[in-house]
């Protein structure tokens, strides 16, 4: 008898990956651990991200990234907008950011999957850009705190 939980399939079923559009992609690190950055908080609700070097190392990646409209790198994850357009599926693009971080850092820091948004419209494009934003405002509520 197998007495692990089942696992959610994190990818929608019968979805072509590689379609051209924008993705909301959040990686985790392994164990969630809060090893890219530290939120402070500043007054009047505002924060600051302040990134460790693993949080230098990603962002220099995510910076070369071909087609990143947005990202914030919270202490334990990382969140992004992809824009698609060239034919490869977003999981290439994924695979190569993990790649590319870990071989810098020497050791893999990253959970193997990662959470992906299919952003239908403008409406949804907009909300996921202020998710990003309002993210480290509210760093002590989000779901991914250990």
């Amino acid at each position: 008898m197998n007495d692990s939980p089942d696992r959610k399939w994190p990818r929608l079923r019968n979805y072509d990956y590689s379609t051209e559009g924008f993705y909301f992609i959040t990686v985790c690190t392994q164990d969630r651990k809060p090893i890219l950055s530290e939120i402070r908080q500043k007054p009047y609700g505002s924060s600051e991200v302040c990134l460790t070097e693993y949080g230098k190392i990603a962002e220099s990646y995510l910076e070369s990234m071909n087609g990143i409209d947005k990202y914030v790198i919270m202490p334990n994850h990382v969140h992004m907008i992809i824009h698609k357009t060239n034919g490869k599926p977003v999981s290439n693009d994924i695979r190569s950011f993990k790649g590319l971080t870990t071989k810098k850092i020497g050791h893999p820091i990253w959970q193997r999957y990662f959470y992906d948004h299919v952003i239908r419209d403008k409406e949804d494009y907009l909300v996921k850009w202020n998710y990003i934003i309002e993210n480290p405002a509210k760093w002590q509520e989000d779901e991914y705190v250990i």
